[in-house]
């Protein structure tokens, strides 16, 4: 039997006994598990009036209120959820990560130190303390956080990643791609990995190893503004003008509303002295400026100093 063919099956029973509060709460979690979160909403407000010492209901609530995006509602629930079972760690757990939807840091920190009271070994909560002190820049407890998160799960892709970050934060690149290369080797597709050592490289000026990431980069990820405004950097320092162009039209192709592609790709003309095509792709730049991470206003000046020529 699929879940819909369950579901309507249910609602039937409760048609003809609307007190089968067994089948209540079966509909009310299979209605959350298949995204009906509206109609699961209804059946385990019911529910909770009937049996308003239930834990699992109140934390069940929070999960439906989290889904909606009504995170005030979350938080009330799970609250709830705690205060009748304060032992129960999945309850302070799903707390703190609405907590850090809210930027709550401190009140998400206390949920995560809650739960490691009562499990010691729970990798998730270490990277989750450390998350809360990296976004309050806090950067060593917060790597202090990260690396116990990787004791107990060594392919924890994020940990690493946001240890990476700390260290290129502090000036230690090698330590940095060092970590960057430990998220490659857990998770090779992940393209942010690729872009970080190709951005260290590229300031280092190892250009080779910047280009074959940045390279990567775009394989796996061909949407990476950034990535193709590096390479055209690189191409045009070694004099590979044409190739440059090629690389940026190219990007066009792939993110034709990105304002900034346009703009690097005035600067080739203007190099290659091709004036036409420079205020084209300028007038192009400005616009969709809204995309645009140079100032628009500068742009304007650049299109008009070279229109009135």
């Amino acid at each position: 039997m699929s879940a819909v063919e369950e579901i309507e099956e249910l609602q039937e029973i409760l048609k003809s006994d609307s007190s089968n509060y067994q089948a209540r709460r079966r509909l009310a979690v299979l209605l959350l598990d298949n995204g009906f979160n509206e109609e699961a909403l209804k059946q385990f407000l019911f529910l909770s009036g009937v049996f308003p010492t239930d834990a699992g209901l109140f934390y069940n609530l929070g999960i439906v209120f989290e889904k909606l995006k009504k995170l005030d509602n979350a938080i009330h629930y799970y609250k709830k959820a705690t205060e009748i079972s304060p032992d129960e760690t999945d309850f302070y757990y799903n707390l703190g990560l609405v907590y850090i939807d809210k930027q709550e840091y401190d009140k998400a920190i206390e949920c995560f130190k809650k739960v490691l009271t009562k499990d010691k070994d729970d990798s998730n909560s270490y990277f989750n303390l450390g998350l809360c002190f990296f976004k309050q820049g806090k950067y060593e407890p917060a790597a202090k956080c990260f690396n116990k998160a990787l004791e107990y799960n060594p392919c924890d892709v994020f940990a690493y990643f946001y240890l990476g970050y700390i260290h290129k934060n502090k000036g230690e690149t090698e330590e940095a791609k060092e970590k960057y290369y430990k998220v490659i080797e857990v998770c090779p597709e992940y393209s942010w990995a690729y872009f970080n050592i190709a951005s260290i490289a590229f300031e280092e000026g190892e250009m080779e190893l910047a280009v074959e990431n940045l390279q990567k980069t775009l394989e796996l990820n061909p949407l990476d503004i950034e990535a193709y405004k590096i390479y055209s950097k690189i191409l045009i320092k070694s004099g590979e003008i044409q190739e440059a162009q090629k690389l940026i039209e190219h990007a066009i192709t792939e993110n034709p509303d990105k304002a900034d592609l346009y703009y690097v790709l005035a600067q080739i003309y203007k190099l290659q002295g091709n004036n036409e095509d420079y205020v084209k792709a300028l007038k192009h730049a400005l616009k969709q400026y809204k995309t645009l991470s140079f100032s628009p206003k500068a742009v304007k000046q650049e299109l008009d100093k070279i229109e009135v020529k």
